[in-house]
């Protein structure tokens, strides 16, 4: 069904939402609209016809807490979070408080980070000559939460109009970034980028301690990207129990097997042992092509920061 431009909905249920988003295919979902306007203010001029705007659905703006999860809805603004303290994971307050100014974060919301839509290329279709690094160009613009949330092993609650489904962090970004690599290469990008009617509407993450947590945001060679690294370890009994280390940059990175070799090793750690685990991840990323140099020299440099915390 067509509908007039600009023309912006205001459901306040989820039947409500998908009843409308079933008479209007092609509408988005909007959530504090920051994407919206950076589009603008870069002359992205392709915006959507039809908005689905989620700010009347209250479900969408609970925060709550159990035993073993914080359970976040999508609408919540980012300061909102940054109030609740130590109720939030320290590497999630710092991954927030690096985003933009005041003003942005009290706009901005959870959901709409994780699932921004911006590409870093937005021009013509793509070349069949492109490399990998290339076609990560084309890829969905990742904005700064993905990273700690990988690393805090947070699930994502999907919903559609018949049934509602759970995915963990990592594979939502990870894995769907390397199916999107290989779709590019086989078919057209606009049919790629067809969305589906599925609403993220919360985020779980785990109640777990860290004793060693870091992010650190990081000048990057685009102008449209910025890139993030994430660092997390815990210990019990002076013997390294837990590792875990994400990048973000136009592409996301953990590698699950380098991050085991540390696990069940005593603290300090041996500085063989710290050697060892460096030059296994130089290996790892000497073979990503979609990674600058610029960017690799980043990885390592950081690695090699806090491995040295940990170490004699």
């Amino acid at each position: 069904m067509d509908a007039p431009l600009n023309n912006v909905f205001f459901p306040t249920s989820f039947n409500e939402l998908f009843t409308t988003w079933n008479r209007f295919p092609a509408a988005v979902p909007y959530a504090g609209g920051t994407n919206i306007l950076g589009r603008q203010e870069n002359n992205i001029l392709n915006l959507p016809s039809v908005f689905l705007c989620l700010d009347k659905i209250e479900e969408l703006h609970i925060v709550t807490r159990t035993e073993q999860y914080l359970e976040i809805g999508a609408m919540v603004k980012l300061n909102r979070l940054l109030r609740l303290g130590k109720l939030v994971p320290h590497v999630l307050c710092k991954c927030i408080e690096n985003i933009s100014g005041v003003q942005v974060r009290n706009i901005a919301t959870i959901g709409g980070n994780i699932c921004s839509t911006n590409r870093v290329c937005t021009n013509g279709e793509l070349n069949k000559s492109e490399t990998s690094g290339d076609v990560t160009q084309r890829l969905a613009r990742i904005l700064d939460l993905s990273a700690p949330l990988i690393a805090l092993d947070a699930q994502y609650e999907l919903r559609n109009a018949g049934s509602t489904r759970w995915v963990l962090a990592s594979r939502f970004h990870i894995e769907e970034q390397e199916k999107k690599i290989k779709g590019l290469h086989e078919k057209n990008q606009k049919d790629f980028y067809h969305d589906s009617q599925e609403l993220l509407t919360r985020i779980r993450l785990p109640i777990y301690p860290w004793d060693y947590s870091v992010y650190k945001k990081f000048s990057s060679e685009g102008f449209y990207s910025s890139e993030a690294f994430v660092f997390l370890a815990k210990a019990q009994k002076n013997i390294l129990s837990d590792i875990r280390i994400v990048y973000k940059g136009n592409i996301i990175l953990r590698n699950k097997d380098l991050e085991s070799y540390l696990n069940g090793k005593y603290l300090p750690l041996h500085r063989k042992t710290a050697d060892d685990f460096l030059a296994n991840w130089k290996e790892y990323l000497s073979h990503r092509p979609e990674m600058s140099e610029f960017s690799i020299n980043a990885v390592m440099n950081n690695i090699d920061e806090n491995i040295s915390y940990l170490s004699e």
